[in-house]
């Protein structure tokens, strides 16, 4: 513990409030909440024995700041966006948590219609999620075969005089012609909602029968596709869970944790039926398990809607956690973990498959963070850096015989590729063939887009640049950086032959065991930055292969070029045009004629 902590825990308040951790790189690496922070900040620097999992992080702590709050529920919600502004390591991130897709019911119109979203506003009526095995447009299809209502979206017109294809299809009563009333529509409709409700067996007769008769008429590749959809109608009926009423819909959660990692289980249920199971693996950070529960529901719940009830393994009886929910979602929110019941074995289901994922996932994990953060670790050890370094940026330069010359900036966080901040360059400068002019033209311009911070990846600092090559190339680098907002950054250079590592301040090269994860970190960064230029080059070739010659005169655009070959058919009656000739053309004024004219006639005597 140094003394800038000492310091600050001597000073801290009793109040609640949120803390933030931070590395020796100023990195933030957890953010947690107390109901009195100095009992619970200094916790983490006191000589007790802690869990690995705590220890671990603490390792890592160089200073902390901390906010006061007015009331624990003004803790929640400051943890919940400080969360999510700095995705720190230690907390629980839900990185790969998808936004599941629902059925929307449009109940503002006059005549309401289906579609697939994934976004849950307060404008219609949604069913699901749908997340395993069936998907949202599997459900959507089946709707549009059974039940003949509009497939159109935005507001209905009635009075059209023709109908659109889906009427002659047969799978759509055209109420846009006033074909039958809105009574009848709205009946038809219903069916569809109780189909969405869990009544199959309605939807299932209808498809059986259009089955039936496809195939009386031979046409058997739309019997077959009814045949395919009953077998995900069967799909539907087979997750009904015994004893559970078909109006009942819930979240059941389930956590276990080996005390060094854990694992949640959520099994969704709607209308009596398992939608769906979703196994997570979870950093614990330095919270118990029922606040690791409860982060976890919070990051869940955070783009999904809330059902009307949500099962735990632990009993959570924090009210500030259960209206904080409440205002997040702004709906009641009711949390059980039931005792009797078969809510109980649902429940139970969930902590079986959460143990079973714990444990499959512990080898995994442990090689996932060898090749991540252990990697990161070892660099910052071996290159002797302030912290560990979260962000890595790596250049590459491509180009065949000088022409196209292009560059790419890869990104990796936290030890893997975060490809949307994938950025690539057009060499500007010059033409020809210079590697340490393309390279620091392309930091060049990196400097000057991290000033003007407009691009989510360029406002980002790196906290580390690795490039393609040796010493040249790191002089390069050096000389555009070291006057710049990047001069702190630290630059090293990788070369293929040995994969040495060049060093700004060191003569002799660093070489890394190959078996190392340090190394094949370095390596798999180099590759997607060779991968990515690469890519990017073929791009611009295979484009200006197909480019007309025309389009690189000054002045001659797509209009001009068309009523050239309007009038001379080909690009070899065009060079054989006169000045004059050219002139007659319907656009082409004199200055474009005799440019015309010379380009096609350039390097001829």
């Amino acid at each position: 513990m140094n003394d800038k902590i000492k310091m600050k825990l001597n000073n801290l308040t009793i109040s609640s409030g949120v803390y933030v951790m931070k590395d020796s790189g100023g990195a933030v690496i957890y953010v947690g909440k107390a109901k009195n922070l100095k009992n619970r900040v200094s916790q983490y620097f006191n000589p007790s024995i802690k869990l690995p999992k705590v220890q671990s992080m603490v390792e890592h702590i160089d200073d902390f700041d901390y906010y006061i709050t007015l009331s624990e529920q003004d803790a929640f919600a400051l943890e919940n966006n400080l969360i999510k502004k700095y995705q720190p390591f230690y907390n629980i991130l839900l990185k790969d948590s998808k936004t599941f897709a629902y059925i929307k019911l449009n109940t503002n119109d006059e005549y309401p219609y289906f579609e697939v979203t994934r976004k849950l506003k307060k404008d219609g009526k949604y069913f699901g999620p749908y997340i395993t095995g069936v998907s949202a447009y599997d459900v959507l299809n089946i709707l549009n075969m059974a039940y003949p209502i509009r497939k159109c979206k935005g507001r209905l017109k009635v009075g059209r005089k023709r109908p659109c294809l889906y009427n002659s299809l047969g799978i759509c009563d055209a109420p846009c012609m006033g074909n039958n009333s809105k009574a009848k529509y709205l009946q038809t409709l219903q069916g569809a909602i109780e189909f969405l409700k869990g009544n199959d067996n309605k939807t299932e007769e209808i498809l059986t029968q259009k089955m039936k008769s496809y195939a009386e008429l031979e046409n058997f590749e739309k019997a077959l596709e009814m045949r395919d959809y009953l077998k995900i109608v069967q799909k539907l009926k087979d997750r009904v869970v015994a004893n559970i009423p078909k109006c009942i819909s819930f979240d059941a959660f389930a956590y276990v944790s080996d005390g060094q990692r854990g694992a949640v289980c959520v099994l969704t249920i709607r209308n009596g039926k398992i939608l769906g199971i979703e196994d997570f693996s979870v950093n614990d950070g330095s919270l118990s398990e029922i606040e690791t529960l409860q982060e976890f529901i919070l990051a869940y719940y955070d783009n999904k809607k809330l059902p009307q009830e949500v099962l735990t393994n632990l009993q959570i009886g924090d009210e500030n956690f259960l209206n904080y929910l409440t205002f997040l979602k702004n709906t009641t929110v009711k949390i059980v973990c039931p005792k009797i019941s078969i809510k109980k074995d649902v429940v139970k289901m969930a902590e079986e498959n959460a143990r079973e994922h714990l444990y499959k996932r512990v080898s995994e994990d442990k090689l996932k963070f060898k090749r991540t953060l252990g990697a990161l670790i070892g660099l910052k050890d071996t290159l002797l850096l302030n912290g560990i370094p979260k962000r890595i940026e790596c250049y590459d330069v491509s180009h065949i015989g000088g022409t196209n010359t292009v560059a790419s900036m890869v990104v990796f966080e936290n030890g893997e590729a975060s490809k949307k901040q994938y950025r690539k360059f057009k060499i500007k400068s010059f033409e020809g063939i210079d590697d340490f002019a393309s390279l620091k033209e392309v930091l060049q311009r990196r400097v000057n887009e991290y000033i003007k911070a407009e691009d989510e990846s360029f406002s980002k600092k790196p906290n580390l640049i690795v490039i393609d090559g040796g010493k040249g190339q790191i002089a390069g680098a050096l000389d555009v950086l070291k006057n710049s907002e990047l001069k702190d950054v630290m630059i090293i250079g990788i070369a293929k032959k040995y994969e040495e590592l060049f060093l700004v301040d060191k003569k002799d090269p660093v070489i890394l065991k190959r078996s190392s994860e340090e190394l094949k970190l370095l390596e798999r960064i180099r590759d997607e930055a060779h991968k990515f230029a690469i890519t990017f080059h073929r791009s611009l070739r295979t484009k200006n292969e197909f480019k007309d010659p025309l389009e690189n005169i000054s002045g001659i655009g797509k209009v001009k070029i068309r009523e050239l070959y309007l009038q001379f058919k080909t690009i070899e009656n065009i060079k054989k045009a006169s000045v004059k000739e050219l002139q007659l053309v319907k656009t082409i004024n004199k200055n474009n004629a005799q440019d015309i004219f010379n380009y096609l006639h350039k390097g001829e005597q």
